[in-house]
């Protein structure tokens, strides 16, 4: 097997290697793959984390994002949105919006010879996640909202201090943004249903507000994260001219199977949280596995997703090395838990992944494509995500046009 890259955006150290352990401020941590995965499997475990606080604070009637339930009303949610994102419905109704706007954006590089990747990632991501949802009546400016609204942590406090104060109002007058320039107009255009998850929630007879939450929760999934994977992956092909090579070379399955590697390394959102509502009983020692250890009813446990696809009794030799194709142990998926697993697994994985393909592939045909700045990295404290900001393409040999030239500002 071949073998590339290191990973590019360190996380701290990997740990002392014991896959179970009980940290200093008393949350359980997770490391290890088959440990990790049972724990996103359990039933004896609800979601935690991801500004969960907050949405437990809304009144008992409003109805909230399926991020934030568990249980039986979670699966029967997961069960009815599943058609949206089907391989087979991905590849019909979703494959023209990504070569659409990916060409559209690299319009723009092969015109002015230069582009900043952030910035035409995040395009992509938005305009797809917006054709899954059904957000295709928004006003001008939906870039500009999404960006204000995501805050740089979760779980920010509320009435609590000067700060959290001053973070409640910006969110709340982000949310009335979202609403008013994205959310309302395409509940209007929607009294006619389409198949989408709007149309689908209207059915369901979810409010406004209730819709706006969901859409929100959506795009943080589709658009946020896939925009931080585009970079990772154009990061690691730039720098590596090998796998750059093979990307090259290879058809559609094999170009998939390159970012997928990218992504077991390079897990965009790298700790999960979870809360036991019953003991749960864990392997406690990889060396053996006889032994078990059960964490208690009402404890905090941290699944460290960028450690855990690092377990080299799951993911074989040299896991710290992107080695595409690589021989996995029985059920484990190629990107590792980089999409999570159990009930609240990523639904769009396969959206994320062809998306990524459809922008880098055309990315990389382009002649003289080269990367001029990488990538400042930054994480998100609480999920650990990588944020990846600065990374500049430019086609060599080109003469940049000025602006006034081709009427741009």
């Amino acid at each position: 097997m071949d073998h590339y890259g290191e990973r590019r955006a360190g996380r701290g150290p990997d740990g002392d290697g014991c896959p179970v352990r009980r940290g200093p401020d008393g949350i359980w941590q997770v490391s290890g793959y088959e440990e990790a995965r049972a724990v996103l499997r359990a039933t004896a475990t609800v979601q935690a984390g991801l500004g969960i606080e907050t949405v437990e604070k809304l009144p008992s009637r409003f109805r909230r994002p399926v991020l934030y339930r568990d249980g039986p009303e979670h699966r029967e949610d997961r069960r009815q949105t599943a058609r949206f994102f089907t391989p087979r419905r991905v590849d019909e109704h979703y494959r023209e919006v990504m070569v659409r706007v990916a060409e559209a954006q690299l319009g723009t590089v092969r015109e002015t010879g230069r582009g900043h990747l952030a910035e035409l990632s995040f395009q992509l991501a938005i305009d797809v996640a917006s054709a899954v949802i059904g957000l295709t009546e928004s006003r001008p400016g939906i870039r500009t909202r999404l960006e204000r609204f995501f805050p740089e942590k979760f779980g920010t406090p509320g009435l609590t201090s000067l700060h959290g104060i001053r973070w409640l109002v910006r969110q709340n007058a982000n949310w009335l943004r979202v609403y008013w320039g994205d959310v309302r107009p395409a509940v209007r255009a929607r009294r006619r249903r389409r198949d989408d998850l709007i149309s689908h929630l209207l059915d369901e007879g979810c409010s406004s507000g209730e819709i706006l939450g969901e859409c929100l929760t959506f795009a943080a999934a589709g658009m946020v994260t896939t925009r931080e994977f585009v970079n990772m992956a154009a990061w690691h092909l730039f720098g590596d001219a090998a796998l750059l090579a093979r990307y090259r070379a290879a058809d559609e399955p094999g170009r998939i199977a390159v970012l997928q590697e990218i992504l077991r390394l390079e897990p965009v959102i790298g700790r999960l949280r979870r809360r036991t509502t019953a003991p749960l009983r864990l392997p406690g020692d990889g060396r053996d596995p006889d032994a078990e250890v059960t964490v208690p009813a009402g404890e905090l446990i941290d699944v460290l997703l960028h450690r855990a696809n690092l377990d080299a009794r799951t993911v074989g030799e040299r896991p710290e090395r992107v080695c595409p194709g690589r021989p996995m142990a029985a059920g484990a998926a190629a990107p590792g838990l980089s999409f999570g697993d159990g009930a609240h697994k990523c639904p769009g994985a396969t959206i994320a992944l062809l998306e990524t393909d459809v922008f880098l592939s055309r990315l990389f045909a382009l002649p003289g494509i080269r990367m001029a700045a990488p990538p400042r990295v930054g994480f998100k404290g609480g999920i650990d995500s990588y944020e990846l900001r600065g990374c500049t393409v430019v086609l060599t040999g080109r003469t940049m046009r000025r602006p006034e030239l081709t009427g741009r500002s």
